[in-house]
């Protein structure tokens, strides 16, 4: 096995999830997931002492509930809902499909974390090399900073300028690396700000990778006009006119609805395609249409039938009046002094 790869998966395990002996470990995958880096975990697994369990299925059609027609609903349900670790390597991602919704509503001891599409290099760049006791001091701070706000605005040099309410009682999540405690976990370095409902006003521009339908960069940016946290126009190029048609074809008001912002803080994550890394990119904002958990926005969260992403790059970001970053660079000098890329 390659070293590097083993390193990376023994971190996953040992470090971020802190799987304990005893422990079973769920690992979903499809027909397009990558075997080596699911065998690599399931390993690493084994070698702490729980128990490694790979549950394979047909790539489904679409992702989300939009998935739901072509899944074992119940037997995953059941599965995933007494396992003590979920890590989703499928290339169509399970994250809000109904056996999500049921493991994370009836699993009160599940850590889940959605690893889509992850492959050798992709592993180990995002997890293995990077310093994650560094990085969580950084990501920790301004996960407060943004707590503490009444509102924030994003800016772009691709055009991108929108502005909202922070909602105090919507979660602020830091995925910073530690996935130890019972919760929904995403891939270290990404800060998510779920923003008041209907307070979402602007441009939002995605110049970098969309998915779905996409999985790369548009032909040209893709810019929404977003009234009251709604998508009120999409213009650009050819691919703009396919991604309206894209989300107005499920007839789901849901989904013409912004879900959230997330700030990207991973030293490793490359414009890739593949939205888990894309959306970690150093500087970049991410933008997620759609479905939000009631975890995410209590009580009730936002109802759709799926959910998309978009990713902003070289984001300016300001927190009230304190700019935190411009284009992509810390500037606060609190937080420069806390940034692990310097």
């Amino acid at each position: 096995m390659n070293i590097e790869l083993k390193q990376a998966a023994d971190k996953l395990i040992c470090e971020i999830f802190a799987v304990k002996p005893g422990e079973t470990v769920t690992i979903t995958t499809d027909y397009d997931s990558n075997m080596n880096v699911t065998r690599a975990v399931a390993d690493a697994v084994q070698e702490a002492g729980g128990f490694p369990l790979i549950l394979q299925h047909p790539t489904p059609g679409s992702v989300g509930k939009a998935a739901d027609p072509d899944l074992p609903v119940d037997v995953l349900s059941a599965a995933l809902s007494v396992t003590d670790v979920w890590i989703e390597f499928n290339h169509q991602w399970l994250l809000y499909s109904t056996p999500y919704e049921r493991a994370s509503a009836e699993n009160k001891k599940l850590r889940y974390m959605c690893l889509v599409d992850f492959n050798e290099d992709l592993l180990i760049r995002t997890v293995g090399h990077v310093d994650t006791p560094r990085l969580q001091v950084f990501m920790r701070r301004v996960a407060d900073l943004t707590r503490q706000a009444k509102t924030m605005h994003v800016t772009t040099p691709a055009g991108t300028d929108v502005h909202f309410e922070i909602d105090p009682i919507h979660y602020v999540a830091c995925d910073c690396g530690d996935a130890s405690s019972p919760a929904i976990h995403m891939l270290t370095g990404q800060i998510n700000v779920v923003p008041r409902f209907g307070s979402i006003q602007g441009k939002i521009v995605f110049d970098g990778c969309v998915t779905p339908p996409f999985g790369r960069v548009p032909d040209k940016p893709v810019e929404l006009t977003v009234e009251d946290g709604v998508i009120t126009a999409v213009t650009g190029g050819e691919d703009a006119r396919i991604y309206e048609a894209y989300l107005r074809q499920f007839n789901d008001p849901g989904m013409l609805k912004m879900a959230h912002i997330s700030y990207g803080f991973n030293p490793g994550a490359r414009l890739t395609g593949n939205i888990v890394e894309d959306e970690r990119v150093w500087g970049a904002t991410e933008w997620g249409i759609g479905y939000v958990s009631d975890v995410d926005a209590p009580p009730c969260g936002q109802d759709a039938v799926s959910h998309s992403d978009g990713i902003c790059l070289r984001s300016t970001v300001c927190l009230d009046d304190r700019c935190i970053m411009r284009d992509g660079v810390i500037i606060d000098p609190e937080l420069v002094v806390l940034d692990p890329t310097r």
